[in-house]
């Protein structure tokens, strides 16, 4: 038995061994190299595609605070030209279902961009979220008109992340932390607000989408 699982094993490297997947943390069961050959592959393990899929419910706090519109790693919190932006790193293993960070009424939906971005130095990528028009980043813009002013939310895609869902339309209320779209496998949301706001966040904090308070 023993030579049996050691042969499995060496076999599998770099990845996990199959006979040892469901018993490692996701980010170990499915390491990123592996996602990655999946992509450029099209040949995913159900396993994990079930695992992506998963929309679990949210405790939404009460009150009139904002809330994570994504679940992820907190990139940058920064001020720029009269807005404050909340940057949202995805992993191939965060939940990808984004949702709306405060209550409100839908203004628009569009697209807009045509760059696909696939593996850019961090402060490279860091400056394409900020690009406008056709030179942006493929994404979604959310618009929702609240009792704070006008907040958008923006889906970007990456070379990794081939599609963006987005399940609201314009006219339409939202609660806060309703469900608005999702991100098919690891990218960025952006959270931009007027005026500049103090928030309690921190670069590099994991946030969780319609729970972790702004």
């Amino acid at each position: 038995m023993c030579a049996v699982v050691l042969t499995e094993i060496i076999f599998s490297f770099p990845a996990p061994s199959p006979l040892l997947r469901p018993f490692l943390p996701p980010q170990v069961r499915w390491p990123s190299i592996e996602i990655r050959h999946w992509v450029e592959t099209g040949a995913y393990d159900t396993s994990f595609l079930e695992f992506f899929a998963r929309d679990p419910d949210r405790k939404i706090p009460a009150g009139d605070g904002l809330v994570s519109p994504a679940d992820g790693r907190v990139e940058r919190v920064e001020y720029r030209n009269g807005k404050t932006y909340v940057i949202v790193r995805l992993s191939f293993w965060d939940v990808h279902v984004v949702r709306t960070p405060l209550a409100g009424t839908v203004e628009s939906v569009d697209q807009e961009g045509t760059f696909i971005s696939r593996d850019e130095a961090r402060g490279e990528r860091h400056e394409t979220f900020f690009l406008r028009g056709k030179d942006a980043p493929v994404q979604s813009i959310v618009r929702l008109k609240t009792e704070r002013g006008v907040l958008t939310v923006r889906l970007i895609t990456s070379y990794w992340a081939s599609r963006l869902k987005v399940w609201v339309h314009a006219g339409q209320h939202v609660d806060k932390g309703q469900r608005l779209g999702r991100i098919l496998l690891g990218s960025t949301v952006v959270l931009e607000l007027p005026g500049k706001v103090t928030l309690s966040l921190k670069e590099g904090q994991h946030v969780t989408g319609g729970e972790t308070i702004l």
